[in-house]
């Protein structure tokens, strides 16, 4: 099931020390911009309002400082986290150069989309929706929804093509066994720890949950970074 690693410019074999440093390195961006979410989604919303303005109304106490430094840490640990998924695209390039040509298209594009197309955008239409509603409430709600349909929408559609294209490739190369790990190992997906935390939405609001959730995105990022890097331990690959 090997192919040729001259083909694609490498030597054979897996650079077991990379590997695990791009895994590390990619966690710590993950917690990174999990705290960024974090600092956004702590707090409730006000249950006398409903849709998007019910959505929203969580977001009206939020410091100034809150939203600059979630926008911040999102800026700079996204690129970051995404750039470490090369660690698993060198698990899997000396075993299959299709699903590693696969996986890369989905790197680069979570890579160009994630941060400046949707996590700052994001942010911003936050911002603007709290000090707008100081002035007209129905203005703030009008107007942040055109930005978000105008300038988060398109970004936000292509970051999710990329997101599946790079999950598709991770979980089918794992699944079919081109990679040193065991078959089973395609559960560290994004798909599934992303699943998993969005489970915590059936339980009652609280603000914590509401934390939580909103870095369903990065926490499936550590569960599958995390959980990668302890498989690759127990299989001896970075020894």
């Amino acid at each position: 099931m090997m192919e040729d690693y001259n083909d694609i410019g490498i030597s054979s074999g897996l650079d077991g020390k990379r590997i695990r440093k791009l895994l590390c390195i990619g966690i710590f961006a993950a917690v990174m911009v999990l705290v960024g979410d974090m600092l956004l989604g702590y707090g409730v919303h006000d249950p006398s309002k409903e849709g998007l303005e019910g959505f929203l109304s969580a977001y009206l106490t939020l410091s100034d400082t809150r939203i600059f430094w979630s926008a911040f840490l999102g800026l700079i640990g996204i690129p970051l986290e995404t750039l470490c998924w090369f660690g698993i695209y060198r698990l899997i390039v000396p075993y299959s150069k299709h699903y590693a040509h696969i996986l890369r298209s989905g790197i680069f594009g979570c890579m160009a989309f994630g941060a400046c197309g949707v996590h700052v955008p994001c942010l911003a239409a936050v911002y603007v929706y709290k000090h707008l509603y100081e002035v007209s409430p129905e203005k703030a709600l009008e107007i942040s929804f055109r930005f978000g349909l105008y300038f988060l929408l398109p970004a936000m559609v292509l970051f999710f093509l990329f997101w599946a294209v790079f999950s598709y490739g991770e979980i089918m190369t794992v699944a079919k066994g081109y990679s040193p790990l065991p078959k089973k190992c395609w559960i560290f997906s994004l798909p599934v720890g992303q699943g998993l935390v969005m489970l915590l939405k059936l339980l009652p609001e609280t603000a914590l949950r509401n934390a939580l959730t909103a870095g369903w995105i990065s926490l499936g990022n550590i569960w599958m970074l995390l959980g990668l890097l302890i498989a690759g331990k127990k299989a001896g690959l970075y020894e």
